[in-house]
C-alpha cells in the first residue's frame, strides 16, 4: 500500500501537496508491504487477492532475489549454494526474506574478508553457476504476478494515460527518453513505446566509461529485443578525458565531491542533446526518476523544466512507483533487463562510485574481481600519494569515500589567485597569475560584455570589455605571455554585482578558470545555451572557447560553481 502524507499535518493526502488552508507542505510518501504465509509472497494489500488470507506487514519496499543472488548468499550464510534454492527470497527494509521470515547477513563482516576467503566463495558460486535453476524461482514469481495484478494494471494505465496527455504537446520527434541501462530507464522506455505506439522516440544513453559491463551487454541486447526493437540510441561520451587519468591529477571521487559525474556524464548528454534537438524550441525529455530513490529525488515534481538544459521539460511517468511496482512491471511484462540486478546490485550507476554500498563493493570483488583489484590498487597508491600513514587501512575502510578536498595534491595549487590594489586606483587590481596571458584568456571575459581590442592602447596590451548598451565595464591590461595582470572595473555591476568587491570577486572566479581548466566539461554543462567549448588535444592543450552569438551574458557560468571552477569546488573544498 502507498499513500502520501503531508508532514505537518501527519494526515494522508492524494496529490503533492497538502491541501489544508495554510499548509500546502510537500506531502511525503509512505508505503507498506505485506507478506502472505498461505502463498508465501509478497502483496500489495493486507487481504491477499489470490487466497483471500490475512497478510503480514513485512517491509516499506521489496525486491526479489534472484537464483544467482540467491545461490551467493546461502553460499555465505550456509556454505552451501542450494541451501535457499526451493525457497521465496525476497529482500526488503535492509535484511533479506526467506519464506516471510528475515534473514541477517551482515555486509560489514563479509567486507572484511580477506581475498583468499572471498575466492573461495567466488569459486564455489562460478563451479555452481553452471546448473542454476529458475524452476522454483519462477513457481514464486508466477504467483507474484498474479496476486498482484490489480496492482500492476493500476501503475501501467496511470503511467500510460500520463504519457499519452503529452501527444497533443509534442510530436514523436520532439521526445527523447533518458535511458541508463538501469531497471527504472528501462520500464519508462517500455512505457513510453507502448503509450506511444511507436519506437521512435530517440535515446540518449550517457557512457560514464564506468559503466558495468552488464550495462553494455543489455544495451547491445537493447535493440535486439522484440519490445524495443528498432530503438535509436545516441550515446553521449566524452572521449576526451580518461577517468584514471583524472584521478592521478585530482584525486578519485567522494561522496563529497562525486566529479565524475559532471566530467563524464552530464557535459556530454547535454552535449549531445543540443547536437540531436538543436533546430527544436522545446523539448520532452521521458526519465525514469522516482521519489523513493533517495531524500533529495522525494522533492522533484512530475513535470519541470529543466535546470541544466534549455527549452527542455523533464516528465517522470513513474515518479511515484516503488521497488516493488518497478519489479512487478518488469516480471510481468516478461521485458529484458540488466543482469546485473539478477547478481545482486540494486543501482547500475558507475560500478566504482562512491555512493555505492558495501554489498555492492563485495558483489564486485566477486563477480567483477580483475576490476576492482585494479581500482584497489589505483586507490591504495594514491593514498601513498597524499601521505597517509596506512595506505591500505585508508581504502579499506573506505577514508577514500569521504575525501574532501586537495590536500596532497599539486593541481590544488592552481587555485591560488594573487592580487593586490592597485595604490593609484581603488578599481583597480593587479594580479600575479600562474599561468601566462594567452588570447584564450578573453574568451573568460566574455559573459561580462564584448572583447574590444581596437579601443586600447596595443602597446600596454589593453582590451576592453564592453556591455550590451555599449559601455565600458572592464579594461584588461596585460601583455601576451606576460603573468601580470591590471583590470580595472568602470562598472561593478557585471554579473549582478551589487559592490566593487563583489565585482573583483566575479573577476577572480574567471581567472580561477583560467588557471586551473582541466577540460572538466562543468562550464559547457552549466551553458543552457551552448555557448561554451572546452576542447582537450590529448597533448594536454585545452581550448576554451565562448561563441558571442550564442551566449546571452547571464554569467550563469561565472557564479554557478565554488569561486567559478568546479575542479577549484573539488580540491578546496574544507568543512568541519
Amino acid at each position: 500500500m502507498i499513500e502520501r502524507i503531508c508532514p505537518k499535518c501527519k494526515v494522508p493526502m492524494n496529490g503533492d501537496k497538502c491541501i489544508k488552508p495554510n499548509c500546502n507542505s510537500i506531502t511525503k510518501m509512505s508505503s507498506t508491504i505485506y507478506w502472505c504465509k498461505e502463498c508465501n509472497i509478497p502483496v500489495y494489500d493486507n487481504i491477499c487477492p489470490t487466497c483471500g488470507c490475512e497478510a503480514q506487514y513485512i517491509s516499506t519496499d521489496i525486491r526479489p532475489v534472484f537464483p544467482e543472488e540467491n545461490a551467493l548468499i546461502s553460499i555465505i550464510l550456509h556454505n552451501n549454494p542450494r541451501y535457499y534454492q526451493e525457497s521465496s527470497v525476497w529482500y526488503g527494509s535492509g535484511t533479506y526474506i526467506v519464506d516471510g521470515k528475515k534473514v541477517r547477513l551482515s555486509v560489514t563482516k563479509i567486507n572484511k574478508y580477506l581475498l583468499p576467503e572471498v575466492n573461495l566463495i567466488k569459486q564455489q558460486y562460478d563451479d555452481f553457476s553452471k546448473d542454476l535453476s529458475y524452476e522454483f524461482f519462477d513457481l514464486h514469481i508466477k504467483k507474484f504476478i498474479e496476486a498482484n495484478k490489480d496492482r500492476y494494471n493500476y501503475i501501467t494505465e496511470e503511467a500510460t494515460s500520463f504519457v499519452q496527455q503529452y501527444l497533443d504537446k509534442y510530436s514523436v520527434e520532439d521526445m527523447m527518453v533518458s535511458f541508463s541501462g538501469g531497471k527504472d530507464s528501462t520500464v519508462t522506455s517500455h512505457i513510453v513505446n507502448r503509450a506511444l505506439g511507436t519506437n521512435k522516440v530517440l535515446h540518449i544513453f550517457g557512457d560514464t566509461t564506468l559503466e558495468f559491463p552488464y550495462t553494455l551487454e543489455y544495451k547491445k541486447r537493447f535493440n535486439k529485443n522484440e519490445e524495443s526493437k528498432g530503438v535509436r540510441i545516441l550515446t553521449a561520451k566524452n572521449r576526451e578525458k580518461n577517468f584514471e587519468d583524472l584521478c592521478e591529477v585530482v584525486g578519485p571521487p567522494s561522496r563529497v565531491m562525486r566529479w565524475c559525474c559532471t566530467v563524464f556524464k552530464t557535459g556530454a548528454i547535454q552535449k549531445t542533446i543540443a547536437s540531436a534537438f538543436k533546430d527544436k524550441n522545446n523539448i520532452l525529455s521521458f526519465q525514469g526518476i522516482r521519489h523513493n530513490e533517495s531524500a533529495s529525488r522525494s522533492k522533484y515534481e512530475r513535470e519541470s523544466e529543466s535546470p541544466k538544459i534549455s527549452k527542455q521539460t523533464v516528465v517522470s511517468p513513474i515518479i511515484d512507483w516503488i521497488d516493488f511496482d518497478v519489479w512487478l512491471y518488469i516480471l510481468t511484462t516478461g521485458i529484458d533487463f540488466n543482469y546485473a540486478y539478477r547478481l545482486g546490485w540494486t543501482r547500475v550507476g558507475c560500478w566504482c562510485c562512491p555512493n555505492n554500498g558495501g554489498w555492492s563493493e563485495f558483489l564486485a570483488k566477486v563477480h567483477m574481481n580483475d576490476q576492482y583489484t585494479h581500482w584497489h590498487e589505483l586507490l591504495v597508491d594514491f593514498a601513498k600519494k597524499i601521505g597517509k600513514p596506512d595506505p591500505e587501512e585508508y581504502v579499506d575502510e573506505g577514508g577514500w569515500k569521504a575525501r574532501q578536498g586537495g590536500n596532497g595534491l599539486a593541481a590544488a595549487q592552481t587555485s591560488v589567485v594573487s592580487f593586490e590594489p592597485c595604490a593609484t586606483d581603488e578599481n583597480s587590481f593587479n594580479y600575479e597569475l600562474q599561468k601566462p596571458i594567452t588570447e584564450e584568456l578573453y574568451e573568460l571575459f566574455k559573459p561580462f560584455g564584448y572583447i574590444n581590442k581596437e579601443l586600447g592602447n596595443k602597446r600596454l596590451g589593453e582590451v576592453y570589455v564592453i556591455n550590451n548598451a555599449g559601455k565600458v565595464v572592464l579594461i584588461l591590461q596585460g601583455r601576451i605571455g606576460s603573468n601580470k595582470l591590471k583590470v580595472t572595473i568602470k562598472d561593478f555591476h557585471i554579473a549582478k554585482a551589487k559592490t566593487l568587491s563583489v565585482a573583483e570577486g566575479k573577476i577572480q572566479c574567471q581567472l580561477t578558470k583560467y588557471q586551473m581548466c582541466l577540460s572538466c566539461k562543468a562550464c559547457e554543462s552549466v551553458c543552457k545555451y551552448d555557448a561554451i567549448s572546452v576542447k582537450d588535444d590529448g597533448s594536454g592543450k585545452i581550448t576554451y572557447t565562448i561563441d558571442d552569438e550564442k551566449c546571452k551574458r547571464c554569467t550563469e557560468c561565472v557564479g554557478h560553481f565554488n569561486a567559478g571552477c568546479y575542479m577549484r569546488k573539488v580540491l578546496c573544498i574544507k568543512r568541519t
